[in-house]
């Protein structure tokens, strides 16, 4: 058995802007259906987190040693992203963490470096993107936001599937563009792009084929995908792939994921194949890309360990109710609509050693447990609250553990882009107490008891300083299952 992947997650955010309302603000029609959206809160790595998380959360043995981060709205720039998402998951120190940013095909490229050092350890390709564009336009309107995480392992890892073959096609030619600091993609006359992209496609699937060994008709999956609709649906009739064999289309309830549509694609192929089927995923971004897997007999043991863990597939995440957020509130949260802000102090940068210094906490979310007479301290502390033992402590993760609200506050008027802020004291399974903010909540529907599930986000951005922390998420929010035990 060769290289391939092991585990997945994915990650759609919570909240969904109904294309109607666009139009109803605006004026003229606007379309049918959603489109996924990040709250204020989230951004691309935040999201990659919590994609993380889930592909974690199934995963026997040892964790990642490397992790490979693609999206094109990074958080920073002259600043690895990637680090975040690595302290949060606590991986080990000697795992690295890398960035691969700036378009949609890094994604294809962070797939391939995943894949590449999984012959010698596991590692994590983490592909994430928050999509905009102009108000009113195709770009907003036809995209989603989310995230997806692939684990990769070699050949003494239970590799659900297996990589056959890669090949790609490039040239250079305009498409889509954006400079750094325009908040907008450009795109060029689309039938130009149409014409570029369908013999590359086709060249890179007649490579893959070959290098493989099969021909088309041995492929029982295939996903087509990239940001031009009109490319891709073009590829797609090209390369005479059978209707069955296709993917499920997903833009009518989240749009175009960019960056995350790759993985996203590919796991839906995960979670519906059979063992021994040949996978296929064609990605036109600035030339094309195909990648051949071949199921392995392990596959539907980990689709049941993914059930066990509370995780739902793609089909069921696309499908989930979650919250409608008005467009006027949507624009606000992307920086389009600049509002009034409330007669609050503006918040401080956090300084970087006192960061530094608390990177478990603000990572991991751990706690410290006494040795000596078992109390649990939130934040970790030194010395014992309950029997003043120093320095006899245990630290405890409890990014993972799930909690109930014992009280709450409705705050109307602090500082958030999203108000009112709920503020909510969480007691944690098996102990612990702390008093935190919730998210992708609705004020009216939190009450004492509430079961809730640490959310990795950004609390607030100040001086270019991005303070990235844990706050509770109710665990009925989509995508999101309690096994009653505590556990989510």
């Amino acid at each position: 058995m060769t290289a391939g992947i092991v585990s997945w997650g994915v990650y759609l955010p919570y909240w969904r802007l109904q294309r109607s309302a666009i139009g109803a603000s605006l004026g003229g029609p606007s379309g049918r259906g959603s489109r996924s959206v990040a709250s204020y809160d989230e951004d691309t790595t935040t999201m990659g987190v919590e994609a993380s998380r889930r592909a974690l959360r199934a995963l026997d043995g040892p964790l990642p040693e490397d992790l490979f981060f693609s999206t094109p709205a990074p958080a920073y720039l002259d600043k690895t992203n990637a680090t975040a998402i690595h302290g949060a998951l606590e991986l080990p120190g000697w795992a690295g963490a890398y960035d691969m940013v700036g378009s949609v095909r890094s994604a294809v490229g962070a797939l391939r470096a995943a894949h590449a050092v999984a012959l010698d350890h596991r590692s994590v390709a983490v592909l994430s993107d928050q999509r905009t564009g102009l108000a009113g336009g195709p770009e907003e309107r036809d995209s989603g936001d989310g995230a997806v995480a692939l684990v990769f392992g070699g050949p003494d890892d239970p590799v659900v599937a297996e990589w056959v073959a890669h090949a790609g096609t490039t040239t250079e030619f305009l498409d889509r563009w954006r400079t750094p600091g325009e908040p907008d993609s450009k795109v060029w006359e689309e039938r130009f792009g149409q014409e570029v992209y369908v013999p590359l496609a086709t060249q890179a699937w007649a490579d893959a084929l070959k290098a493989a060994g099969v021909v088309a008709t041995d492929v029982d999956h295939v996903a087509v995908v990239g940001l031009h609709a009109r490319a891709v649906a073009a590829v797609r009739k090209a390369l005479g792939i059978r209707p069955e064999a296709l993917a499920a289309d997903r833009a009518a309830t989240v749009g175009n994921l960019g960056a995350a549509e790759p993985g996203t694609a590919l796991a839906d192929l995960l979670e519906r194949a059979e063992p021994g089927a040949l996978l296929a995923l064609v990605v036109v971004a600035d030339g094309a890309d195909v990648v051949l897997l071949r199921a392995t007999d392990a596959l539907p043991g980990a689709r049941g360990s993914r059930r066990r863990a509370g995780l739902g597939d793609v089909a069921e995440l696309a499908a989930s109710d979650g919250g409608d957020v008005p467009y006027t509130r949507f624009l606000t949260w992307r920086g389009e609509l600049v509002r009034e802000p409330p007669r609050r102090p503006d918040p401080e940068r956090p300084g970087a050693p006192a960061t530094w210094r608390s990177t478990q906490w603000k990572g991991g979310f751990e706690a410290s447990d006494c040795r000596a007479c078992g109390f649990r301290h939130l934040p970790p502390a030194r010395v014992c609250l309950r029997c003043r033992t120093i320095d006899e402590m245990d630290a405890v993760r409890l990014a993972d553990v799930g909690g109930r609200v014992a009280t709450f506050t409705i705050d109307r008027l602090a500082f958030s882009l999203s108000p009112p802020v709920i503020g909510a004291v969480v007691d944690f399974d098996g102990g612990g107490r702390y008093r935190c903010e919730m998210t992708d909540a609705d004020p009216e529907a939190v009450a004492i008891g509430t079961r809730v599930e640490m959310s990795f986000r950004r609390l607030n951005t100040a001086k270019g300083v991005h303070n990235y922390f844990w706050k509770a998420r109710p665990i009925d929010a989509p995508g999101h299952v309690d096994d009653g035990g505590g556990n989510t």
